[in-house]
This record gives C-alpha cells, structure tokens and sequence, in this order.
C-alpha cells in the first residue's frame, strides 16, 4: 500500500523535477523524429509493461538509480493501481549512473521468467542499499534474483547475454532521438508530459481517458 506520506515527498520531488538529479549526465539532444517515427520509438514490441490497458498508453524513461525516479516510484505505482486496468504502463531505460545499466540489465533477466515487474519493485524498494556506489552491485542484484526464486542459470545466461544490453541501449537511442533529457521522463499517449505536481498527471490520465 503506497502512504499518503510517500505521495507527498514524491509531490514536492515533482515540482523541482526539472532542476533535479544532476542533469549533467544528460545525454545529447538529438533531432525531433519525424511523426510516424514517434510510435515506434515510445514502445517497441520487447518494451517491458507492467500492465496492459487498453484506453491509453503511459511510457517512463526511467533510471533505477535516479533520486528523482526513486521519489516518485510512489506515485507511479499509486497510477498503475488507480489506472492499470485501462492503461498501458510502459518501461523504457535511460541509464544514467553507475550501476543503472546493471539494475536494468537485471530487470531484463527476469522479465525473461515472467518476473519483470517483481524486479522492478525490488530494485526500487532496495534502491538506498545498492545505489550511487563506487563499486559494482552485481552480486546485490543476483542476490534479488534468489530472493525471488528465479534460476539462476537462466537468470545468469539473460544478464550476460548481448542481446539484453542491446536491448537497453536501443532504449536510450529512442530517448535522445525523442528529446528525453533526464530522468523521469513521462509520455502519455505520444505527447510528452511536464507535470508540476501528482494532480497533474492524474488530469492528464483523466482527460486521456476521457479521450
């Protein structure tokens, strides 16, 4: 159950989104992506989801060791419980920190047992243990892999895999090619949004429905 109390951290956290998580690690812009090109590089079709509506779809570039990603988890989950069974929910990468592209690599491994979404709330619930370390946290991350029951060979084969990383970096291509400047960034139906607080993307969710 997401508290009120998280909700209202993560409130204040939006309003100085724009300003947060150091956008020094921002990667380069890219030229706008012609219309028809916009569909494809929001969603592809191994874009992870953590639900599947049909009225609507809502895409976040995120960064699992982000601050600002991590503050307003609460808030997305709050969304995906309040909208989730009329709204897409989708996950794209943007790995910004150093071990972001591993968390992500992870959450990849265990989309492919069907685990994605159990991995995704692990690494944001263990996110204070294992983020903004100098040194890797692999081992952390399989470690989540046991807690969860995954096999460990399978689980192991999908981290390593090239495949998976190329996964992920075709993510972040189609987030420079769309503009993404940081993270979290929210699209919500192929228009971007700037949300200034949680009520914000609540309207917007509402009028997206409302069509």
């Amino acid at each position: 159950m997401i508290s009120l109390a998280m909700i209202g951290v993560a409130a204040l956290v939006l309003v100085g989104l724009l300003a947060f998580d150091g956008r020094s690690d921002e990667p380069p812009e890219r030229a706008a992506p012609a219309e028809g090109e916009r569909a494809d590089l929001l969603v592809r079709d191994d874009s992870p989801r953590l639900a599947e509506g049909e009225e609507a779809v809502f895409v976040e570039f995120l960064d699992f060791e982000c601050e600002a990603c991590l503050s307003l988890y609460p808030v997305i989950e709050k969304l995906r419980e309040d909208y989730g069974d009329r709204v897409t929910f989708v996950v794209r990468y943007m790995p910004l920190h150093g071990n972001s592209l591993n968390a992500a690599l992870a959450a990849e491994a265990a989309a492919e047992q069907g685990e994605f979404e159990a991995m995704y709330q692990r690494l944001f619930d263990t996110a204070e243990e294992w983020g903004h370390q100098q040194t890797s946290q692999r081992d952390a991350f399989f470690g989540y892999a046991e807690d969860l029951g995954l096999g460990m060979d399978e689980f192991t084969a999908a981290y390593e895999d090239p495949a998976t990383l190329d996964r992920i970096e075709q993510s972040q291509k189609d987030g420079q090619a769309l503009g993404v400047t940081g993270t979290p960034t929210f699209f919500l139906d192929g228009e971007k949004l700037a949300p200034q607080s949680v009520s914000d993307l609540e309207e917007a969710f509402d009028d997206a429905l409302q069509g």
